[in-house]
Formats: C-alpha cells, structure tokens, sequence
C-alpha cells in the first residue's frame, strides 16, 4: 500500500511507502469536490469476487441482497466494520464495493473484513448455515422483534433491495424473519441502511 497526501507528512503511517502530491495532482486523482489532503493506493482483495467463503468467516456476517444505491452498500459496510461483523456477502446486483461513491460511504473501512460478491450468494448462504449460522431475515411482514438477533452465537443478517426487499428464495431459507416495529401510520418503512444500522447494533449487545 502507498499513501498519497499534500502538505505535511501524515502520522501513523511509518510502516507504508509515502508520497507527496501537489493540491493540483491530488484534486485531479480525487473524486471529491474538496479533498482531505490524503489518499491510498492499494490492492484489491483477490478473492472479492468470487464463490469461496473463509475458512474462518466470524461469528456476525452481513448478507446485502441487490441493494443498487452505493450510499447505501458503504454505509452498510462501515457501520459492519463498527460493530465488529467479519464478512460481508453481496450479490451481483449490489452496487459494486469498490465503486468510488462506496468507497466514499465507507469512510476509509471497506478493506476491514472480508467481502465477497457473486451472482451464487445462495450456495454461501446453504455452507454458512452447514456451519450452524442462523439466517436472520429483515422482512416488514416478519413476526419476530429484533431482539432475537443478539442470541445466535452465529449470525448472517439479511438485509433486501430498497424497493422489492430480499428475494423469496432468500426468505424460504431464513431460520427467521425480523421486523423493526415502527409508526406506520406515519411511515411506510426504513431507509435499508438504517434499518440495517438498528439490526446490526441489536446484534451486537450480548
């Protein structure tokens, strides 16, 4: 990994090639409008992209299923990493990891757990509950309250596409199905992301 900055050398990095770039160069490499002065330039994790889980994927893994907005897909992920998730599984419809506005939304955290995207995301769902996970699914039509997420000592969390929710297929697998009780009266529903958020953080209280 090389870092890039502009003005004065960045702390903490000792252990990685540094390289200074001018206001100009950076702002010409950057996707943003104002640039935080600093940059990486790095690999990415050959396995991303293909149908293999980790011999040892964790205790907590996060299933995104066709979620297209890449806001979304990197919040998800930096809000993952925060609570100490190991992996993540993304179908091919996802909005793709390392896109430049995913990259964005996940704040610098995106190469903090594993990631795998492929089109046969079921097959890793049928080897993960092999290895005793339980397949907790978000559903507005769910019966069960989130609490339950906190007891599996093994968790893949599914969250579904911000329209059309997850997939029937997906849903006749899940172990069960959550809903977020809500005002719904006053709204229809949660933003994936947020709803994910909320998940995610119950999940993690043990």
């Amino acid at each position: 990994m090389e870092i890039l900055y502009t003005g004065d050398p960045p702390s903490g990095y000792g252990r990685y090639a540094l390289r200074c770039l001018t206001p100009a160069q950076m702002k010409s490499i950057s996707s943003t409008v104002i640039s935080q002065g600093i940059a990486a330039v790095v690999h990415l994790p050959a396995d991303t992209y293909t149908n293999s889980l980790p011999v040892e994927a964790g205790s907590r893994v996060l299933l995104l299923e066709d979620i297209q907005d890449p806001g979304n897909v990197g919040t998800l992920i930096r809000t993952a990493v925060a609570f100490d998730y190991s992996g993540i599984i993304l179908t091919e419809k996802c909005a793709d990891p390392f896109s430049p506005k995913c990259i964005q939304s996940t704040a610098g955290t995106a190469l903090s757990l594993w990631i795998r995207r492929t089109a046969t995301y079921l097959d890793l769902v049928d080897e993960l509950r092999k290895r005793a996970y339980i397949l907790a699914a978000t559903d507005l039509h769910g019966q069960q309250g989130p609490s339950l997420l906190k007891e599996p000592d093994r968790l893949v969390l599914a969250l579904g596409n911000e329209a059309a929710g997850l997939s029937d297929a997906l849903l006749k697998k899940s172990d069960c199905r959550v809903r977020i009780p809500i005002a719904r009266t006053k709204a229809e529903s949660l933003n994936v992301a947020v709803c994910g958020a909320i998940c995610i953080y119950l999940s993690s209280l043990k």
